[in-house]
C-alpha cells in the first residue's frame, strides 16, 4: 500500500522513514494564510485543533490530481498541520530571527501545548473512497535559556522553519525538558494518531511498510 505526503517537510519524511513507511511527498501548495482568513472571515477565529485541522485536510485534497511519476494517486494520502499553543495564543513558524527570538523569550522556562493535525484520504483505485482525521496533542515543556543560548540557536536557523520556533528531534532538543503525549507528534505528525486513522480506513499499518510492497 502506497502512502501520498502531501507535504515537503523533512521532519515528517525523516519520521515516517524511521517507522519503515517510504512515502511519495507531493508539495500541496496551499495558501494557509489566506485560507485561514477566508474561513474565519465566516467562522470566527479558529481554535488551535481547529486550525491544524483545516489546513491537514486542504492540504492532503490539494494533491488529489497529481500525477506522481505520470501515473495517479492510488493509495493513502496523508496532510498534516502543526501550531504550538502557548497560553491563548497559537504560533506557526515564525520565518524571521526577530519574530523567532521573541517567541523563545515568551515561551523560556514555560509550558505549552504543540498540536499536529491529521487528515488521511483513502484514494485507491483512482476515486476517494473515504476519509478520516483527527488532531493529537504534546505537552511541552522549556528549560530555561539564557540569552546566549537563544541567540545561538535562533543563528543556527532551524527554528524559523518549524512550528513554535523549536524542535524535539535537532538542535532543539536539549532545550526541551519534558514532553507528555505522543512524542512524535511534536515532530510533526503522531504516528499513533496515524496508525489508528489507517486502521479506520481498512488498511493494515504493516502493509504500509516498504519492505510489505
Amino acid at each position: 500500500m502506497r502512502l501520498y505526503l502531501a507535504s515537503t517537510s523533512p521532519a515528517r519524511l525523516q519520521l515516517l522513514r524511521q517507522a519503515g513507511v517510504e512515502p511519495i511527498t507531493l508539495s500541496p501548495g496551499v495558501d494557509e494564510e489566506a485560507l485561514v482568513e477566508e474561513i474565519e472571515a465566516v467562522r470566527g477565529p479558529l481554535a488551535a485543533h481547529e486550525l491544524v485541522q483545516v489546513l491537514a485536510q486542504a492540504k492532503a485534497e490539494a494533491v488529489l490530481d497529481a500525477r506522481p511519476g505520470g501515473q495517479p494517486i492510488d493509495g493513502l494520502v496523508l496532510g498534516g498541520d502543526s501550531a504550538f499553543l502557548l497560553g491563548e495564543r497559537i504560533y506557526g513558524k515564525p520565518h524571521r530571527p526577530e519574530v523567532a527570538r521573541e517567541r523563545w523569550l515568551a515561551q523560556n522556562g514555560e509550558t505549552g501545548a504543540l498540536w499536529s493535525g491529521h487528515w488521511l484520504i483513502d484514494h485507491r483505485e483512482g476515486r476517494v473512497r473515504g476519509a478520516a482525521g483527527r488532531p493529537a496533542v504534546a505537552s511541552v515543556s522549556f528549560a530555561h535559556l539564557d540569552e546566549a543560548e537563544i541567540d545561538a540557536y535562533i543563528a543556527s536557523g532551524e527554528p524559523l522553519q518549524v512550528a513554535g520556533a523549536f524542535t524535539v528531534d535537532s538542535l532543539g532538543g536539549p532545550f526541551i525538558r519534558r514532553v507528555e503525549g505522543d512524542p512524535s507528534t511534536v515532530v510533526g505528525l503522531s504516528l499513533s494518531t496515524l496508525r489508528e486513522l489507517v486502521r479506520e480506513l481498512g488498511v493494515a499499518w504493516p502493509d504500509l511498510w516498504a519492505a510489505a510492497r
